[in-house]
C-alpha cells in the first residue's frame, strides 16, 4: 500500500507555470501549476493546492490538494486532502478522503487485485459505450 509520507520528487511543475499537452515522466512528480493534458508517471504524484489539472492522471499513488478535472488512476493509493476537487473517476486499491473534499465521479477502491482489475475493465467498457453514444 501507499506510504504517503515517502514521496521522492524528480520533476516539478511550479506555481505560476502552465503546460499544455500530455506529460509522461519517470519517478515522482509534483504539480503546483496549470496542466491542460494527461499526466502519467511511474512514481508518485503530489498535486498541490494551487494546481489545476484538466486531464487524466496515472501514477503509482497520488496525493491531491488542488483541482483535477479528469480521471485519477493510482493503484497503490489516493489521498484527497480537504482543499481538493476531483471531477472524474477514481481507481485505486486504497482511498483516503478528508472532510470538505469535492468529488464528482465514480470510484473503484478495492484491496483485492483480481476484483479491482475486473471492476476497472467494466468501468472502461462503460465509458467506451457512453463515449460512442455521445459521439466522442
Amino acid at each position: 500500500m501507499a506510504n504517503f509520507e515517502d514521496f521522492s520528487i524528480k520533476t516539478i511543475v511550479a506555481d505560476g507555470s502552465a503546460f499544455s499537452g500530455n506529460l509522461k515522466v519517470t519517478g515522482g512528480l509534483m504539480i503546483d501549476g496549470d496542466i491542460d493534458g494527461n499526466l502519467e508517471t511511474t512514481g508518485n504524484i503530489l498535486i498541490g493546492e494551487k494546481a489545476r489539472i484538466r486531464g487524466n492522471v496515472v501514477a503509482k499513488s497520488a496525493i491531491v490538494s488542488g483541482i483535477v478535472i479528469g480521471d485519477i488512476t493510482a493503484p497503490d493509493g489516493i489521498k484527497l486532502n480537504s482543499t481538493s476537487t476531483v471531477i472524474g473517476d477514481i481507481s485505486t486499491h486504497k482511498l483516503q478522503i478528508a472532510d470538505k473534499v469535492i468529488f464528482h465521479g465514480h470510484c473503484i477502491s478495492l484491496p483485492d487485485e483480481e476484483k479491482y482489475q475486473k471492476e476497472v475493465v467494466l468501468q472502461n467498457q462503460s465509458k467506451e459505450i457512453r463515449n460512442r453514444a455521445f459521439g466522442r
